[in-house]
């Protein structure tokens, strides 16, 4: 999309807000209007990201008494992550999320994108509620004048092909995979082995019922809310990409609340994130992925993790090691 198409999206995405909050009448209006808060995002519900940030809206909009009314509008007219992000660093709109494109966005998450890098859950928990996401949210504001309200993830990914069960190495030679535009992502699927095909997401569907690709890389709860059981046959429990998001809010906006206002969106933003959380480690296991996706005619097998692991670390670390060697020793000195 050129820059007047994507000009005009933003501007007719704003107009249908103004226009959104327009109808009160006017003996409605003698008390202070609420402050209205937008929040764009990519997908609808019933996608476990949506789900949980309309609830942030209605309970934000709830407990502030009549002082915030937050709006969340999932599905956007605004299509695409980037143009969710500028409108956000613009000011256009209050809050956004870069969805799986936040180290497209923000290049300093791409570290936790390395494979194997994120060790578990609890590694990724302790970093982005701590220290890590703290000295992360400082930078973004000097930088981008945007405001962390919460970190999320999409859980690790696995594979899923329509060939055979992944569970050594080995299996992957000869697969054409399918991966994310980004460099991080086709040198995790090359360097573990198979043949990395980037491509946009919108395209995955055909390729795989086409042939183009064998198959890709997603986590569990995505694996079955997208439907892959349609288009392929196995799924590998590799754990081999941890897929880091946040949600943010221009600084501006940010600090134009009460301290009061601000509290509450920080409590709000954390029972959230917990929601998001809940509802994507309880299905990355093998246990409830087979009896998820089994019954919907996938096989889902075990991998060799430390055999993944292992090679990840000899082909794919050395080059990230180097690239953001300070963040590095931080994430892997984080017990």
């Amino acid at each position: 999309m050129g820059r007047f198409a994507q000009g005009a999206v933003v501007a007719a995405f704003v107009l249908g807000l103004l226009a959104a909050g327009s109808g009160a009448p006017a003996f409605a209006q003698a008390k202070p209007a609420a402050k209205k808060l937008d929040f764009a995002y990519i997908l609808a519900p019933p996608e476990s990201g949506a789900v949980a940030f309309k609830w942030m809206a209605e309970e934000v909009t709830t407990r502030s008494s009549g002082t915030l009314n937050m709006v969340f509008h999932g599905g956007t007219l605004l299509n695409k992550e980037i143009e969710i992000m500028d409108a956000v660093k613009a000011g256009n709109v209050a809050i956004g999320c870069p969805s799986g494109a936040a180290s497209t966005v923000f290049p300093e998450l791409g570290v936790f994108l390395v494979p194997y890098l994120v060790r578990d859950y609890a590694h990724a928990y302790k970093m982005f509620n701590g220290e890590i996401g703290k000295s992360l949210d400082e930078q973004f504001q000097k930088k981008y004048k945007v405001k962390i309200l919460l970190f999320f993830d999409y859980g690790f990914r696995h594979f899923w092909n329509s060939r055979r069960p992944v569970a050594t190495p080995n299996d992957l030679k000869g697969l054409k995979l399918r991966v994310q535009q980004g460099k991080v992502f086709a040198d995790t699927v090359n360097g573990l082995g198979a043949n990395a095909v980037p491509m946009p997401f919108s395209e995955v569907i055909p390729a795989a019922q086409q042939g183009v690709i064998d198959g890709a890389d997603l986590p569990i709860v995505n694996i079955n809310a997208l439907k892959i059981y349609e288009v392929s046959k196995y799924v590998s429990m590799t754990f081999h990409n941890y897929g880091p998001s946040l949600v943010v809010m221009n600084l501006d906006a940010w600090r134009s609340l009460t301290p009061e206002q601000q509290r509450l969106l920080t409590e709000v933003a954390l029972e959230a994130q917990k929601r998001i959380r809940e509802a994507t480690e309880s299905v990355d296991n093998l246990q409830k992925a087979k009896e998820i996706l089994e019954a919907k005619g996938m096989k889902v097998n075990a991998a060799d993790v430390p055999a993944f692991r292992k090679i990840a670390e000899e082909r794919v670390w050395p080059q990230y090691q180097k690239q953001y060697a300070e963040l590095w020793e931080r994430i892997v000195g984080t017990k």
